[in-house]
């Protein structure tokens, strides 16, 4: 096995360039980005804190409030004044031990600006501001006060005032079904209250997304638009209303902005990945990439079920035809879903009956863990808690114990809750409903995260809070859910349409790896004319694999349906899950887009290219290939009559040779895609 650590090479250090103190006379002050491409501009002249930035010299944010708002301390932000300012500069290259690329550059100007009431009293707090070339971080810092140790936050005052009209790419935020939305394509002022990553394109052609990064101990938020073109912070409430509950001193999450001239430039950036904190889980070896196959779309489509009956798909037997299946072709995983007991019935609202440790009489979890691993295959773990926390909190210790002891490194837990709210139980046996992205379930996902590390295990977590980055922090945060995935196409009302999975690069996965679950080749289970169908055509599906990022990638359709068609399955055979290198070549949010990776393990590079409705001829160049050698270019692309509407399945596999100095023709059917992989000779 392929030792994995994660580690730093700088080349440059943290270095402290100077400290000012103010006197309360004192007004702006502005930090450019080290490239000076954007500039931020802070300033207490409005009679409150005030930010604002532009790029390239042209506004993009007008001046913009900042500020908190406390149950019992005075509200940090009106008639507070700069009182001093810390500068430094950074830059950096560390290691991912695992990732789309495997160094990351992480250079940085930056400023640290204390803020204190008029008075000069004991009421301060400090704003630091991180500029890159590619966007801009700001955390909210508040110290130690005397007198004071726990502290509710009511309120964030902190605005994003938008300096023109934009065209914006949004789901609505708090609503019932958390981040599984179609995404909305609207002017800015259509916004009401969106989640982010909140993308946005500027009449300059400038994109701007805006997001959070390092989200511990705080509560996520959602964008308010209060003023047309201004939008406010929401944090996602307690149950009791407030916002944050804790002690002094703390720190915010980052607030993100990600800036680029073009789109594509949004998607090579690292900025939600370098605001977070080192690897605090030393060697991680044990996290391991892959793909995996599983007992999962059988149910969606109505073949199987998760609970106990005749249909039941968590068998033994089922579990082994999987295992050898996966095995002959090389998957490392097999996820058995509805193994343990409590989905019979209603189990969308019964995560208090689910047991961790108990399996159905029909499966043998230790039997099929030692036939498995005979295989050289591994299960995948799984556990669905229905948004019942305290039931599955009660059980993790021992249910991760088990998993441990039956060699199980991953495990997909689940958090589906009626109504976008999740069920605990106080310390006085009351029960309380609290949101998936509330500071409650922030510190809950991250306990199963640190616990599971403690048994070596990773975690994929579906229904999650959404994803800030932190798994350059914790490495066995492997993936996440949250946006729509493949499931909804099996019944989902209405289906995700084309243009979703070319949303989806420049919007939620900007946060980070997503658990899509593609490879669907039935497309049509129900017959083309159905509602629900997979709204793509073959191609596209092996283009999921390069496009839409993750370290665990998901083999989802019924074996039955890859041993019918094996020179596309080659190319799922083919693709890795772990990349030296990841370069988005083209694309334009909600049409298109095109993506190179290299493969961390060899010298082979892959392509994937998709489009939405509308059928798409894309030239690229391989410049990004070794300049010296040739390789075998080994195409799948839609056939010349395909759609994804009537003539879903028609694809042309093909081989020729090429180099660095040559280019190549994509062409996209309606809903189509390209995937390609590029032998090295």
């Amino acid at each position: 096995m392929k030792q994995r650590f994660s580690t730093t090479i700088a080349y440059g250090c943290a270095a402290l360039l100077a400290t000012f103190t103010y006197s309360v006379s004192a007004k702006q002050v502005s930090i450019s980005s080290p490239d000076q491409s954007i500039t931020v501009v802070v300033s207490d002249e409005a009679g409150f804190p005030t930010y604002k930035v532009s790029h390239q010299n042209k506004p993009v944010f007008s001046e913009s409030k900042m500020g908190l708002a406390f149950k019992s301390l005075p509200e940090f932000g009106s008639e507070f004044v700069i009182t001093s300012e810390t500068r430094s500069e950074f830059s950096e290259v560390w290691e991912q031990p695992w990732g789309e690329r495997q160094f990351v550059e992480n250079t940085y100007n930056e400023v640290s600006i204390t803020f204190a009431d008029k008075d000069e009293s004991k009421w301060q707090f400090s704003a630091r501001f991180r500029v890159y070339n590619d966007g801009i971080g700001f955390r909210y810092e508040i110290p130690e006060i005397k007198g004071e140790s726990k502290v509710e936050v009511v309120d964030e005052d902190t605005e994003f005032g938008f300096a023109s009209d934009a065209t914006a790419y949004w789901i609505p935020g708090r609503g019932w079904n958390r981040y599984e939305y179609i995404y909305n394509t609207t002017a800015l002022e259509d916004v009401d209250r969106a989640h982010t990553p909140f993308t946005t394109k500027l009449p300059t052609g400038v994109h701007v997304s805006i997001h959070e990064a390092a989200l511990v101990d705080y509560a996520a938020f959602t964008l308010d638009q209060r003023r047309p073109g201004v939008f406010k912070t929401d944090l996602t409430p307690w149950y009791d209303g407030s916002k944050v509950k804790t002690q002094l001193p703390f720190k915010s999450s980052w607030r993100t902005i990600q800036i680029a001239s073009e789109a594509t430039g949004l998607l090579n950036s690292n900025l939600i990945l370098n605001l977070n904190e080192p690897n605090k889980l030393g060697d991680v070896s044990w996290v391991n990439p892959g793909k995996y196959v599983g007992i999962w779309w059988a149910m969606h489509v109505n073949e199987k079920t998760w609970g106990s009956g005749e249909k039941h798909g968590a068998t033994n037997d089922e579990t082994r035809r999987y295992i050898d299946f996966a095995a002959k072709y090389g998957f490392d995983g097999v996820l058995v879903e509805g193994w343990n007991i409590g989905w019979d019935g209603s189990w969308f609202h019964n995560g208090d009956v689910f047991s961790f440790t108990e399996s159905y009489p029909d499966f043998d979890l230790p039997a099929l863990a030692k036939y498995a691993k005979q295989k050289g295959v591994k299960l995948v773990g799984h556990h669905e808690t229905s948004g019942s926390v305290t039931n599955y909190r009660n059980q993790m210790a021992d249910a991760y114990d088990l998993y441990e002891k039956m060699g199980i490194e991953q495990i997909k837990t689940g958090y589906v809750a009626d109504g976008g709210r999740i069920k605990r139980i106080d310390e006085q046996g009351h029960a309380r409903h609290e949101w998936h992205d509330g500071q409650f379930m922030v510190n809950e996902y991250l306990h199963s995260i640190t616990e599971a590390a403690k048994r070596k295990i990773s975690i994929n977590t579906h229904e999650p809070i959404k994803d800030t980055g932190l798994r350059r922090t914790y490495p066995n945060w492997i993936a996440r859910e949250g946006a729509r995935g493949q499931e909804f196409n099996a019944w989902g009302s209405p289906p995700n349409p084309p243009e979703h999975t070319a949303i989806l690069p420049y919007t939620r996965m900007l946060s980070g790896p997503m658990d899509f679950t593609p490879g669907i080749f039935n497309l049509a289970p129900y017959g083309l004319q159905a509602e629900n169908r997979v709204k793509t055509t073959l191609a596209k599906q092996l283009a999921l694999y390069v496009v839409l990022y993750s370290p665990i990638q998901m083999a989802a359709d019924l074996p039955r349906h890859y041993e019918n068609n094996k020179p596309a399955l080659q190319f799922i055979v083919d693709v890795p899950t772990d990349w030296s290198d990841s370069i988005a070549l083209a694309g334009e949010i909600g049409d298109y887009v095109v993506f190179a990776r290299k493969s961390r393990e060899s010298e082979d590079w892959y392509v994937g290219a998709l489009t939405d409705e509308n059928a798409r001829t894309v030239e690229i160049d391989l410049s990004f290939l070794d300049a010296d050698a040739a390789y075998e270019m080994q195409v799948y692309q839609d056939g010349k009559n395909a759609d994804w509407l009537d003539r879903p399945y028609e694809i042309e596999i093909y081989s020729k040779m090429v180099r660095a100095k040559d280019k190549v023709t994509l062409k996209m059917a309606t809903s189509g895609g390209t995937a390609i992989r590029f032998a090295k000779k």
